[in-house]
């Protein structure tokens, strides 16, 4: 047993049965996901009582579905001013990295919107929003989905936090 499992088992046994059963769960979700951190994930889910299976789900969602999506075949040439560059002889690669940056920096901006809770430039209304956990079910479990600005940028799928979309 390495030192990574015999501080999960440490910190398992000082579980009670359910939060044990709840913990070995998740990390084989987290698991099969593919989670590099997955015992971190699942300590601050059950210690924190943060709903971080929740948070990896969607965050990884955006990335290989907004961000990750535009290096697909035929995504650059869905775009008619995408289209006419390549047809001007500009190099597809360029414009999926073009176009992965821009939809990094959307999804960023999106997320950090909706971790402030409402529009901080707008006085005197009382609006304002949250992203909230569900269930199976689809009902909210009342455990907030926050922070999603800080750890998007760590859930590249590649494993380099973006670092091939600002390559010079």
């Amino acid at each position: 047993m390495n030192d990574v499992e015999a501080m999960w088992q440490s910190w398992l046994s000082g579980l009670t049965s359910s939060k044990r059963a709840a913990a070995e769960s998740l990390r084989r979700q987290f698991e099969a996901l593919g989670a590099a951190d997955a015992l971190d994930w699942v300590r601050s889910e059950i210690d924190e009582n943060q709903p971080q299976l929740a948070r990896f789900v969607l965050l990884r969602s955006l990335w290989r579905g907004a961000i990750d999506g535009w290096a697909a075949p035929g995504a650059l040439e869905q775009v008619a001013a995408a289209r006419r560059l390549l047809d001007a002889g500009a190099d597809r690669d360029d414009l999926v990295l073009l176009a992965r940056a821009i939809a990094y920096e959307a999804v960023f901006a999106a997320v950090d919107e909706l971790d402030c809770g409402g529009d901080v430039n707008l006085s005197g209304v009382d609006v304002g929003w949250a992203v909230m956990e569900s269930g199976e079910d689809g009902c909210s479990t009342d455990r907030p989905l926050s922070g999603l600005h800080e750890d998007l940028l760590t859930m590249d799928p590649s494993g380099r936090d973006g670092a091939d979309m600002w390559r010079y």
